[in-house]
């Protein structure tokens, strides 16, 4: 009797363990199954509209290097010849991500009812080297030295309304110069700048990367300061999500965000940190963009990408009244909708904070 009770006993403690075993076991299997980065079941496709942008190097990069592909996304590039036809197509979810520039008639599309969220930095300027900044004509650089040189200076900006004329404007007003007191160049060709430069039709520009160095070193003109000294949290470019990828697919989205993320942080420590990483960044940036000379992205000033995600808020209304004040608005906006930052700090909390 006491052996079938013994029996009894162990034959209930082995059923016990077996059992604790088997809980531990379907714990694990639903940690790893709530992994919030766990790769996705089916493959997901994510179409971005990108014309090949050098402030498109978080999507280049995160591409390239596999971190979209980490997590079962496949991404598709698109191009579209305006933002007319680029911004209606992200509003009705078949583009998914795409980038925007500031200007009056990007808000206006906004306010007209353009469905759209900014989600995170695509373009800033870095301190001290700003890739979208003033240049001077070669031979008056001696003479134009400071702001207040600019006094009654010729002065080609690419667009009127846009975040051009607003970092134009910036500048006069830190130079203590009025706008009457100098005459506004609208010049659209970026290019077309650096001959008027060498024809002397021009004496300032704002003028872009690669063109800013390559025409140093050609001997046209110079940097002159630095758009940071008057404008140092100008935004420029925005990434742009569709509505309906940030809520049906927030699962993508969340994903897609975090390996965006991680490609801008390999650039940031790339070009702004100088970490070595044997050239495979500069090769992505060449291979994606028009600037194919390598050596030379060791010299141009880089777009500024902010590796935890977040955009200029307040800058960005800024320009909104900038154009507003100018009368080229139609139309409110309401910025804590339109302003999504709900994505980066969902994947900021997964893969942590960006440290300097």
């Amino acid at each position: 009797m006491k052996k079938l009770v013994l029996l009894v006993i162990a034959a209930a403690v082995i059923v016990l363990i077996s059992a604790c075993q088997s809980s531990d076991s379907d714990q694990n299997d639903n940690a790893n199954s709530t992994d919030p980065l766990a790769p996705l079941e089916e493959t997901a496709k994510v179409v971005i509209a990108e014309d090949g942008s050098a402030s498109g190097a978080g999507f280049y990069i995160a591409q390239d290097k596999g971190y979209f592909e980490k997590y079962n996304i496949e991404v598709e590039f698109a191009t579209f010849g305006n933002s007319d036809e680029m911004l209606p197509a992200v509003a009705a979810g078949e583009v998914d991500v795409a980038g925007g520039i500031s200007s009056a008639s990007f808000f206006n599309s906004i306010a007209q009812g353009i469905d759209v969220r900014f989600i995170a930095d695509k373009g800033h300027n870095n301190v001290g080297s700003s890739y979208f900044t003033f240049v001077v004509r070669e031979d008056l650089k001696d003479d134009i030295t400071d702001y207040e040189d600019v006094k009654g200076k010729k002065i080609a900006v690419s667009t009127q309304n846009a975040v051009d004329h607003y970092i134009y404007d910036e500048m006069l007003k830190h130079a203590n110069v009025s706008t009457e007191e100098v005459e506004f160049i609208l010049m659209s060709d970026f290019g077309n700048m650096m001959s008027a430069m060498g024809n002397q039709q021009i004496d300032l520009a704002l003028q872009i990367e690669p063109l800013i160095t390559q025409g140093e070193n050609q001997a046209i003109h110079q940097r002159f300061l630095d758009a940071t000294d008057y404008a140092p949290e100008a935004q420029i470019a925005m990434v742009l999500g569709s509505p309906k990828f940030l809520t049906e697919r927030r699962d993508v989205a969340v994903r897609f965000m975090a390996a965006y993320l991680q490609g801008v942080r390999d650039y940031h420590d790339v070009f702004i940190k100088d970490i070595d990483d044997d050239g495979e960044v500069i090769s992505i940036m060449a291979n994606h963009t028009a600037l194919k000379d390598e050596e030379l992205w060791k010299e141009v000033g880089v777009t500024g990408l902010n590796p935890n995600g977040y955009i200029f808020e307040d800058d960005v209304e800024k320009q909104y009244q900038f154009y507003k004040e100018n009368g080229a608005i139609q139309g409110e906006l309401d910025f804590d909708s339109i302003i999504d930052m709900s994505l980066v700090e969902e994947a900021l909390d997964i893969i942590g904070t960006y440290e300097e």
